[in-house]
This record gives C-alpha cells, structure tokens and sequence, in this order.
C-alpha cells in the first residue's frame, strides 16, 4: 500500500501540519466544515473514503490535495527516516572526487560577521578545484583568500542511504582568460539563481573528506 491510499501515512501528514501551524484537531474541523468525529473517523478510513473532505482539509493546511496525500515534493530530504542497520564509512579522497562529479549543486560556508553563513551554489570541478559563479557584492562573494569549506552531498530517501563530502581550502577569483574562457564553457556552469554573475570563484582543497551512509 502506498501514501496515498495508505489513512495511518495520510493522517500522520496532517498531524505533523497541525502542529506546525499550531492547529488543534477541533480548530481543523471546524474551518473543514466538518465535526470533529466526522474527522477522526476520515482519518481513519483515508481518502478514498471522502475525497472532498480531503480536499477542505488541505485547503485548510495550505496545502495542494497531492501534497497532502503523497508528501510535498519540495519537502527537505530526511522525511522518511534511517534505513535499516545504518552505518557511516570513511570515503577516499578518490570516492569523493568521483561522487561529486563534474559539476553539480553543492553549500558554500563563508565566515563571515556576525556568524558564518552557509549558500547553496551550483558548481563545476576544474583541475581539482570546485568553482562558481557570482556577483560583485554578493553574499557568495567571499573576500580574496577567505578559508571556506564547500559542501556536497546526495540522500536516496527511498533505500535511507547517501553521502556526504566536505571540502575544506581557500577562495581564490579566478582572472585569467584561458580559465575564464575554459570555465564558462563547462557543463553546469551557468549560474542557476541567473542574474548578472561575471565572476569565478575557485575553491581548491587542501583536505577533502567524506562519509557514505549504508544499510542493512
């Protein structure tokens, strides 16, 4: 049985809704239009049951009718929870290069005041480097030489596997021409977030670690 027919995975998802918008079970029948033990008996029996009743539910949660039956799709990864006998284990240097591929979406942490903060980006490798584009003044532009770390990882939330690589060196612009020229010809180098992003920045480790997550 899957989310959507499944009343337990459906109820659980509108109990954890609630109580991110601090809704008592009452409060949710009441705007649903519904009484309270006519609720609990649709979360019980799920939607196949009432599917308009589903509906004024999620209306009520903010929510689309599939984002309350299935799970929001923009949801942060981690929703389903650890895989069976999970365990860490230690990457090589060589695993991690190969994990994080050519180019891909990984965090940039700057320190800056009054703490560090931490971007996503979109990057390429280059001769052993991570590199990405920004604007002048933005937040992703660190100062020339700041130490950062870079960050990249995956999460297979079916199997509850994935892993995770960290990169810790320097921030470097990158001026010359050949690179410039060789850098915005790679895949994956124009900039997601779009706007006017004329600067490079490459990262180069001085130590990149990493850790898989398996199971069973």
């Amino acid at each position: 049985m899957n989310d959507t027919t499944d009343p337990a995975a459906v109820a659980r998802r509108i109990a954890d809704r609630r109580r991110q918008l601090d809704l008592s079970e009452d409060s949710l029948a009441h705007r649903a239009a519904m009484a309270p033990r006519y609720l609990a008996h649709l979360l019980e029996a799920g939607p196949t049951f009432d599917p308009g009743g589903f509906v004024r539910i999620a209306a009520v949660l903010g929510l689309s009718r599939d984002e309350l039956l299935t799970g929001r799709q923009d949801a942060p990864p981690g929703q389903s929870g650890p895989g069976p006998r999970p365990r860490l284990l230690d990457l090589t240097e060589a695993e991690c290069w190969d994990l994080v591929g050519t180019h891909g979406v990984g965090r940039i942490a700057l320190p800056v005041r009054p703490a560090p903060v931490v971007y996503p980006v979109n990057y390429v490798v280059d001769q052993g480097s991570f590199a990405y584009r920004t604007g002048e003044g933005a937040g992703t532009a660190p100062a020339e030489g700041a130490a950062l770390s870079f960050q990249v990882d995956h999460i297979d939330e079916y199997l509850g596997r994935g892993w995770s690589v960290l990169a810790l060196g320097s921030a470097h612009y990158v001026d010359d021409p050949e690179d410039l020229s060789r850098l915005s010809g790679l895949p994956g180098a124009a900039p997601w977030a779009g706007g006017d992003r004329p600067r490079w920045v490459r990262v180069r480790p001085d130590e990149i670690t990493g850790r898989r997550l398996v199971t069973g």
